[in-house]
């Protein structure tokens, strides 16, 4: 059987199956709500639970037994701080895929950076995915790199602001290319290290930017790299995130969306009709408006969770959707009316007319949201209780990605900038709300300061949106909510695809859609089937050209 994959994209339906949700998944785009709602995924765990659980692999004939630990866990000393003279060091974890090495071959090294989650959750790319793919076409070996502070790779005893202060580029860079220079593999007696081996350095999303920056910044050691959904632009307001689903979306739940969106913040300017539309939605005692808003924008994640492989990717986004226009009192006639229409409106006491779709919105919401609270709504979502952000134990992973958004790299969700541009987001979703978890979660440390807003220019000076450099790879996807901030983005210029700079897009893809892979490639669907093969040709060509350092 495949692997089980935890999603590394936002899987934020508060199940009992969304308990393997990492931190990052809920950060990436809700900010103080989402440490709210991976509270609520991941309530009642235990206290070290924030390490993922091994995926199994079991045989083929579903027997349930279990096979033999192919990619054990693999350890590497780095030092905490390498711009400093410390002895302090930790150790970060790996995992390796030798299935297709033959000593003395010349075969490359294809690491894959496990990026702001636990390496365990990339596992699967490490047997079925893209590790596997490239390893298999070039003879080469396989590697998953874990990040530092990330799953079992914790150099600190909590995740206070003064022991997150190695948690940044320059470090999470250096651990990178300080293991690619010095690892040594168990069991290979062949010396694999860059830059006498040629090394392809592969990512998603963070980790497809860090791709990119590794090979701009240590060029003599990163021989190729490929960045998928790489985002290389860093941002305070990262509007365009909802722009982009309200574009891809299926144009009559966009405009659902859209109405809902308009009419919530009309009637939150009412008094009288405040606290009526608040308890639709299950929500009457949420003291704030932009707490309220940010529940409901909550669905909207689902979009990022599509993957091509119905395996592993969620089609909750088309489920909202359809639960959008479920008929109310079983009159489907209606459905088929513009939003808004008369006919699809329902009277509600004080004079409220609202179509039918709000109404189903209101009832997702607390169905799947605030049927999840235990304690009161205010516990659950409210977001400006300071003291509920400042617990600092390992099993907060919460933290650590915040704390990348917080110092270096933005993407705070709002509305967009021009009140009348079109969106399926609240105008109340604005900077300062979006922003103010990094003032509550991280207060001053005795050597660490969080900034007042991220310091994005030290992402951005690495490249941007023009980031390049030969045998660096960019791929993309046309619908993912993350290509704004991507060498694809519309702010970027257009480039030519190249066999020494790879500039690839792929139609109707979502997030690193490349990543995924199955055993057998031509079983894919027919455009990543291509981008695979395309992906093939071009390393085996960049390989051609490999010469080690003094060879002639």
């Amino acid at each position: 059987m495949r692997l089980a994959i935890a999603l590394f994209s936002s899987t934020l339906l508060l199940t009992a199956n969304a308990a393997s949700a990492s931190g990052a998944d809920y950060i990436r785009a809700y900010g103080a709500q989402g440490v709210n709602l991976w509270r609520l995924a991941n309530q009642g765990r235990e206290k070290d639970s924030h390490v993922s659980q091994r995926p199994v692999l079991v045989v083929q004939d579903n027997s349930n037994i279990e096979e033999p630990n192919e990619f054990p866990d693999q350890w590497f000393t780095q030092p905490i701080d390498h711009f400093a003279n410390s002895s302090d060091t930790f150790k970060q974890r790996y995992w390796i895929n030798t299935r297709h090495y033959t000593p003395g071959s010349g075969g490359p090294v294809i690491v894959l950076d496990g990026g702001e989650t636990s390496g365990e959750d990339r596992i699967p790319f490490l047997d079925t995915g893209i590790v596997e793919i490239l390893a298999r076409a070039t003879g080469g070996i396989g590697i998953v790199l874990e990040h530092r502070y990330y799953g079992k790779s914790i150099p600190v005893s909590d995740f206070s602001t003064d022991n997150l202060r190695w948690l940044n580029n320059d470090q999470a860079a250096a651990d990178s290319a300080r293991f690619m220079a010095k690892v040594t593999f168990p069991g290979i007696d062949e010396d694999l290290t860059a830059p006498n081996t040629p090394w392809i350095y592969y990512g998603g999303s963070y980790a497809g930017a860090r791709a990119a920056h590794m090979k701009v910044l240590y060029p003599d050691l990163v021989y190729g790299a490929i960045a998928s959904s790489g985002v290389t632009h860093a941002t305070l307001s990262n509007w365009e995130y909802y722009e982009i689903i309200r574009n891809a979306a299926d144009p009559t739940c966009a405009r659902k969306l859209e109405h809902t969106t308009l009419a919530i913040d009309a009637l939150l300017g009412v008094p009288f009709a405040k606290r009526f539309i608040k308890s639709l939605f299950g929500l009457e005692d949420l003291a704030h408006d932009d707490d309220f808003i940010s529940v409901l924008e909550s669905p909207l994640g689902y979009w990022q969770a599509k993957v091509w492989d119905p395996a592993v990717g969620s089609t909750k986004f088309d489920q909202f959707c359809a639960f959008l226009d479920k008929p109310i009192l079983g009159n489907g006639s209606v459905s088929s009316l513009p939003v808004g229409h008369e006919d699809r409106l329902v009277h509600l006491p004080g004079d409220i007319k609202l179509d039918f779709s709000i109404l189903n919105y209101a009832q997702y919401i607390k169905e799947n949201y605030v049927s999840q609270c235990k304690t009161s709504v205010e516990d659950c979502f409210g977001t400006y209780n300071d003291s509920s952000f400042l617990a600092t134990g390992l099993d907060q992973e919460w933290r650590l990605w915040l704390f990348q958004v917080c110092t270096e790299w933005g993407f705070f969700s709002t509305a967009p900038p021009d009140p009348a541009h079109p969106r399926i987001v609240s105008k109340l979703l604005t900077l300062e709300y979006s922003s103010k978890i990094c003032r509550q979660a991280y207060p001053a440390g005795k050597y660490f300061i969080v900034p007042p807003m991220p310091n994005i220019t030290a992402v951005n000076a690495l490249g941007d949106f023009a980031i390049s450099a030969d045998r660096l790879a960019i791929i993309d996807g046309e619908v993912d909510p993350w290509r704004p901030c991507t060498p694809h983005s519309d702010y970027a210029a257009d480039r030519e695809d190249t066999i020494l700079q790879p500039f690839k897009l792929i139609p109707n893809g979502v997030h690193h859609y490349d990543e995924y892979g199955l055993k057998n490639i031509s079983d894919e669907p027919v455009e990543i089937r291509k981008i695979h093969g395309e992906m093939i040709v071009f390393v085996m060509e960049w390989l051609k050209a490999f010469k080690a350092p003094g060879s002639r």
